[in-house]
């Protein structure tokens, strides 16, 4: 691959992504709604049909190797940030029952349907060897996700953030991703496992291993330095460099054990001391890198590994039964949650449609169970279709449930941060 195809590539890729970005924000759905669709419409299904020989010479599988790199390294960044980011919003700390319901049930009763239709889309869906447990698993995990930071742009571009069920459903959502985000590295670990209980003893043991130095010897190290160095929040280049190596070297080692780069990404940034000021500082610097220039790639990537036999014959049937279920999953279990949290009707609804939020969080679940496996590209497609439209209908879904999109209901506490 040459640096003009490369170049060429981002330049087709990131016109794509800001002109849906454009269209599906005035249309009232968050940016990145049509960056996904983005990578849909670059994918096989759209432009390998349409325009089969432009995509054969921009995205044939020899020429992406520049584009899993920096796709890689802007996952890898991104996930620092939720990492550094993740703490308990001010609604669980004051709600820690009320918000302990919605959570628990927003997993539990999406996750009892996945398993219930397992056992019919494992035969036909699942890769050749890949045992029923690790792909049941897998795709419990896969639709109990909640995308936070969607949630959290949405609540805040309509002026909710500060609403009893915004508030409630933050804090439900940051239950559901600890959940989902554990549940996702032991099916990983399992699936790297595949020599034997030897194998998985060792990713098992290096994570411990991993986690002991982070929190012993690395947040100790990294406190001093920000402290002498960084008492204002803000890094230096010296010490931002400081922050990359860090970075790197934490997505290194858990490559290594067989599990994604991003734990750990999000693993080093969960690490690090909890300080608003530098979050803001390391947001600022790292965040537009990331999501301007290098997830868009990831969303491309995404709709590249996509499949046109996903839209027919029994493969569309599996679609439209997962996208069901994952629906009514999430609506049924956020608003039993809200409900038995005090909630009324049309809030606990309000709060089921934003825990069916899924975004860019469903899509790395993806990413990581396709690199190691665990699906194969038709499902890849269905979940990619999946949590394009639940992401999609969350706004809609809210209008309808509160009948008046700009509604405020009073709210239990302090304001839980926008993310």
């Amino acid at each position: 691959m040459t640096t003009t195809t490369l170049l060429l590539q981002l330049i087709v890729i990131l016109g794509v992504a800001r002109a849906c970005g454009w269209l599906l924000r005035h249309l009232g759905q968050p940016q990145v709604v049509g960056e996904m669709a983005a990578g849909l419409i670059l994918g096989p299904a759209v432009m390998g049909v349409h325009l089969p020989e432009l995509h054969a010479q921009l995205f044939a599988k020899p020429l992406l190797g520049g584009l899993n790199a920096l796709a890689t390294l802007g996952l890898v960044l991104f996930m620092f940030v939720v990492g550094l980011e993740i703490r308990a919003p001010g609604g669980l700390r004051s709600q820690l029952r009320a918000a302990g319901s919605v959570g628990l049930l927003s997993v539990l009763v999406p996750a009892a349907l996945a398993l219930a239709i397992t056992p019919a889309l494992h035969p036909g869906l699942a890769p050749a060897g890949v045992g029923f447990w690790p792909f049941a698993l897998f795709m419990t995990a896969a639709v109990s996700i909640t995308a936070f930071p969607v949630m959290a742009r949405i609540l805040k571009d309509r002026g909710m953030t500060q609403t009893r069920f915004g508030q409630l459903a933050l804090a439900g959502a940051a239950i559901v991703d600890v959940f989902a985000w554990i549940l996702l590295a032991l099916v990983v670990a399992i699936a790297g496992a595949g020599e034997g209980h030897a194998a998985l003893a060792r990713i098992v043991g290096g994570t411990v291993a991993l986690l002991a130095v982070l929190y012993l010897v690395v947040r100790p190290l990294y406190a001093r330095l920000l402290a002498a160095r960084a008492p204002d929040g803000e890094p230096s280049l010296a010490v931002l460099a400081a922050l990359m190596l860090g970075l790197l070297a934490c997505a290194a080692a858990t490559e290594w054990l067989h599990l994604h780069a991003v734990f750990g990404a999000f693993l080093f940034g969960a690490a690090l001391p909890r300080d608003d000021r530098l979050l803001q500082s390391v947001a600022q610097r790292v965040e537009p890198l990331s999501i301007v220039l290098l997830m868009p790639l990831f969303f491309a990537l995404a709709g590249l590994s996509t499949t046109r036999s996903a839209f027919v014959g029994g493969a569309l049937g599996a679609m439209l039964l997962v996208v069901a279920v994952a629906t009514v999953g999430k609506l049924a279990g956020g608003w039993l949650g809200a409900r038995v949290a005090g909630l009324d009707g049309p809030q606990s609804l309000a709060t089921g449609a934003l825990m069916n939020a899924r975004g860019l969080m469903e899509l790395i679940v993806m990413k990581v169970g396709l690199d190691v496996g665990l699906i194969g590209p038709d499902m890849f497609t269905i979940l990619l279709v999946m949590a394009l439209a639940t992401t999609a209908m969350t706004s809609p879904l809210i209008t309808l449930a509160l009948r008046y999109p700009r509604r405020r209901a009073p709210a239990p506490g302090g304001a839980a941060r926008g993310g």
